[in-house]
């Protein structure tokens, strides 16, 4: 009997391919980091190519740690970074651009182009998502427009987009040997090219944005058997049986299937998912509408999403670019050894300002220095960051439904920060709540993936492996609490109006 089902999930900075056992606990794992390529400012690429070989590695890795072959798996589920776009030669299967990831801001001047009629909403009630640079539709644009040759090769059929999920699929169900060519709603639902009612792409927001239909992939379910892993690879004939987007799958990770569930995972962005059930609700506050997920043939759920687009990766600026801290963990220690803030807030809006204020003009800023000020502020400061950027989208989020939330369960990389932890609950007034196992992103599309192929029964089970690990009672008084958020606005708006033309 298959014991095992492994996920792949293809995230920002690395790939990860993780085993979990039938309770939902991880048994092994691997990891690898890929390159991120800056060629200017506001310009983000990974290597498509890269990211594929990783893939492979990190397969390997995982099933040699634990000692386990293809036997031993009852299906494949993939996760992904959402919005970042792959174009590639469906006959030599190279790419013909590197991958352009979801914080990459050059599009902008295609939203400006698109928006002059019906401004940024102009697709919102059909798609649920505003014109922005951070989703992948104006990407295939501007390489389409961009490329030598790339759009009459696409108008000829030869090329295809994925968002990074159907690149790992068609590669592994084969490539240019018959590999399979789709995406789940989730993925799909992050394009600006999917209605949501439908689940379908919609032709005429195509013909706008010039982007031909035989490029795009079959939107299919979150959970089925799309096809197998060619028989040249590691895990040759394990069927692949789940896709959802990495927000989506750390939401069904976190066992949240229910309207009014909701869970913030804290990884290079951070992202508040808050289960709708089957209703599409259109926001008022500045958060998308998307799909939740959707089992085979049963009904899709939706959600409302806060979308920010710099938490985890501002700590990886601080060690990388100012090389202030050597890991992630000093963060920690440096904010740590003062009792506050300073009166220093730092807003990191270096691709632009997300949910709820969608402000592209935006840009990074630190406010509040004095000479007082030192390093274990400006680290404090980065941390309490993610924190109230999650506050002021749980407002958006009560704003919509009017169903305040009594806690928040929370998950990735960022989670294991105490600190930050403890703030999160301090600056939100609710309890905090962390599970037993925190890689939900990855636990979600292996919970998609068992589902199809019977290794899980039903939700009820998957619920029932869900278990608390620790949770964080607010500490801070209302009246603090509302003193630093007052300030924290007014810092935002210090970041506001810096783009104009000759500034990027």
């Amino acid at each position: 009997m298959n014991q095992y089902v492994i996920a792949i999930d293809q995230g920002t900075t690395s790939t990860r391919a993780i085993i979990f056992d039938h309770s939902g606990s991880i048994v092994s794992s691997g990891q690898m980091e890929h390159e991120q390529i800056f060629p200017r400012a506001g310009w983000v690429e990974h290597n498509p190519a890269e990211i594929w070989t990783n893939t492979r590695e990190v397969i390997g890795s995982a099933l040699s740690k634990a000692n386990v072959t293809r036997h031993d798996i009852a299906a494949v589920g993939i996760t992904n970074q959402r919005e970042t776009a792959v174009v590639w030669d469906r006959t030599t299967g190279e790419a013909v651009y590197n991958a352009i990831v979801w914080q990459d801001t050059r599009t902008q001047d295609i939203v400006d182009g698109l928006a002059r009629d019906g401004g940024l909403e102009r697709f919102k009630k059909k798609v649920g998502l505003p014109l922005a640079t951070y989703f992948s539709g104006t990407k295939i644009k501007w390489i389409l427009d961009n490329v030598d040759g790339a759009r009459d090769r696409a108008e000829a059929g030869d090329l295809l987009f994925g968002t990074t999920d159907s690149w790992v699929l068609w590669n592994l169900t084969g490539g240019v040997d018959g590999g399979v060519h789709i995406t789940d709603v989730t993925n799909a639902s992050r394009t600006l090219f999917m209605d949501l009612e439908t689940l379908e792409w919609d032709n005429e927001i195509l013909d706008i944005f010039g982007v031909p239909r035989s490029m795009l992939p079959e939107i299919r379910s979150s959970s089925e058997v799309y096809g197998s892993v060619h028989t040249s690879q590691l895990l040759r004939e394990v069927p692949v049986a789940g896709i959802l987007g990495d927000q989506q799958a750390a939401t069904f990770g976190q066992a949240a299937f229910k309207a009014g569930e909701a869970k913030n995972t804290y990884g290079t962005g951070c992202f508040l998912i808050f289960n709708t059930g089957e209703e599409i609700v259109h926001s008022g506050n500045g958060l998308l509408t998307t799909v939740g997920y959707k089992l085979g043939d049963a009904a899709p759920h939706y959600a409302l999403e806060g979308s920010i687009a710099v938490t985890g990766s501002l700590i990886q600026w601080l060690r990388d670019n100012l090389g202030m801290i050597r890991n992630a963990a000093e963060v920690e220690t440096l904010a740590a050894a003062v009792k506050d803030n300073g009166g220093v807030y730092f807003v990191p809006a270096f691709s632009g300002l997300f949910a709820p204020y969608w402000r592209s003009d935006a840009r990074g800023a630190i406010v509040g220095l004095t000479r007082f000020a030192t390093k274990n502020h400006i680290a404090r400061a980065a941390l309490e960051a993610t924190a109230f950027q999650t506050r002021e989208v749980l407002d958006a989020v009560n704003a919509d439904t009017g169903v305040p939330l009594t806690d928040l369960k929370v998950d990735g990389g960022m989670v294991a920060n105490e600190a930050l932890m403890q703030f999160q609950a301090d600056i939100l007034g609710v309890p905090v709540i962390r599970p037993r196992v925190v890689e939900t992103t990855a636990l979600g599309a292996a919970y998609a993936a068992g589902l199809a192929v019977g290794f899980w029964k039903d939700l009820g089970e998957l619920s029932a492996n869900w278990s608390e690990d620790k949770r964080w009672e607010p500490q801070l008084d209302q009246a603090e609490r509302e003193r630093q958020l007052r300030l924290w606005k007014k810092a935002v708006t210090k970041s506001m109006d810096w783009v104009d033309e000759d500034i990027n």
